[in-house]
């Protein structure tokens, strides 16, 4: 087993992998920039170390400042959860040829799937269906663009090829606005990625948001752990997840479980990893891989059991899955609200000092949050303060507890997207499972 990991990351995901390393009998090294040394996870870990001020650029993703608090530390691997450096091939390629072990994919894997376009050619040779799209880059010759979009058939998006978190798509309803989408798409994949390739999708009309997580180890084992319901989000962000997927049919689940287990063998896949798909009620759609651990992957631990992080550090130790596919069994349901510092109505970020804070607690409850009270929310990093996460027997008591959950948990001093999830555990259709990645918005506005 490895004897000592850098965790190259903040927040809740941090103090999450410490815990796991915690139960694995592994040290810990917290990395922080200079405005997060009280945090947290950096007084609970074995070591710490700040590379950087508080802008990200300058610590958390300085690839030779983690590196070297590595080298410094005598660390044996280098964890780098989610967000920043997790799915940068140059970093995990840095990672292994410095003598550390990366626990993630591989570098050729992270560096395909980065690619959106790449991921899709890739997913089709492995036999999974893709958005009907353009297949490829969008050349120049805004001639040949308009006649692959008449060919697919409006609406349509376009998409940054090395994208992701809605940054660089753009809906197109008809031809007369297609050219400025290019343009803005161009220039704010270019800004966000420093690429400013794009390539072209059928605009699904209300799917759903459904994701595969699956493990893969060194020694040809994979396995699919189920699904999740990602369709509640705003601006492509999530904001609600669940465990199992509400209303899919049992052989669908299989039957796409199986495929994604198939196209990880195909490709070599090592580690965790998540399939994301669109569903229009009958047919899924691949549309991109994250090769990394997900941040609603509480709820499938929930429903299955199993410590997803710790199978990945044990898969980058080299042994093998702790089980087999046989023995993944989904019981009862989860949900998870992301707590976000946010205005609940406008969602401007809310920065500021917490000046009071208490948790929920009870049967089926958990919490992973790195907050605590007089703990400052600064303008520097993501929003997100607290998950907070049910489980019961099925979704109803799931529903019922997160309810119970929201209602008491008390975050004073900023404002919270609290309000935001109970409102819309209120709505009857929610509450029926009639969701698509467009429920927001057309129920409440946002």
């Amino acid at each position: 087993m490895i004897e000592k990991i850098v965790i190259a990351n903040r927040g809740e995901i941090a103090l999450r992998i410490l815990r796991a390393c915690r139960d694995l009998g592994i040290a810990t090294v917290a990395l922080h920039s200079e405005i997060d040394s009280e945090a947290k996870y950096v007084k609970l870990a074995d070591e710490s170390v700040c590379i950087g001020p508080a802008p990200a650029a300058l610590s958390y993703l300085n690839i030779p400042a983690v590196i070297a608090a590595a080298e410094v530390t005598n660390a044996s691997a280098i964890h780098p959860g989610y967000g920043f450096l997790a799915e940068n091939a140059a970093f995990a390629e840095q990672v292994v040829q410095s003598g550390f072990v990366f626990i993630g994919p591989t570098p050729a894997s992270i560096r395909t799937m980065g690619n959106k376009i790449e991921a899709i050619r890739t997913m089709e040779k492995a036999g999974l269906r893709c958005v009907p799209g353009s297949g490829g880059p969008l050349g120049d010759d805004l001639d040949e663009i308009r006649l692959q979009a008449e060919q697919i058939g409006y609406p349509i998006l376009i998409k940054a090829a090395a994208g992701g978190g809605g940054k660089g798509l753009r809906l197109v309803q008809d031809e007369s606005e297609l050219e400025n989408a290019l343009a803005l798409s161009q220039g704010e994949s270019s800004l966000g990625f420093g690429d400013s390739t794009l390539y072209m999708e059928k605009f699904l009309n209300n799917p759903r948001h459904i994701e595969i997580q699956v493990l893969c180890d060194n020694f040809g084992n994979a396995v699919y752990l189920g699904d999740r319901d990602c369709s509640i989000q705003r601006r492509r962000q999530k904001l609600i997840e669940e465990a199992p997927a509400f209303g899919i049919p049992d052989h669908q689940r299989r039957e796409l479980g199986e495929r994604c287990v198939e196209a990880c063998t195909e490709i070599g896949y090592l580690g965790a990893g998540t399939f994301e798909f669109l569903y229009d009620g009958q047919q899924f759609f691949f549309i991109e891989m994250n090769t990394r651990v997900q941040v609603e992957h509480t709820v499938t631990e929930y429903v299955t059991g199993i410590d997803i992080v710790k199978e990945q550090i044990r898969i980058a130790a080299s042994q093998p899955l702790t089980i087999t596919q046989d023995e993944v069994s989904i019981t009862g349901h989860s949900i998870e609200c992301r707590i976000n510092a946010e205005h609940p109505s406008t969602l401007m970020p809310s920065p500021g000092v917490i000046h009071h804070y208490h948790p929920p607690g009870g049967p089926g409850v958990r919490i992973d949050s790195h907050i605590y009270t007089d703990y400052e929310i600064t303008t520097h990093y993501d929003s997100l303060i607290a998950k907070v996460i049910t489980y019961g027997s099925d979704r109803d008591e799931a529903l019922a507890r997160m309810q119970g959950a929201l209602a008491e948990l008390v975050i004073e001093g900023v404002d919270t997207t609290t309000a935001l999830h109970q409102k819309i555990l209120a709505k009857k259709k929610f509450r029926r499972g009639v969701v698509d990645i467009n429920f927001l918005e057309r129920s409440l506005g946002h």
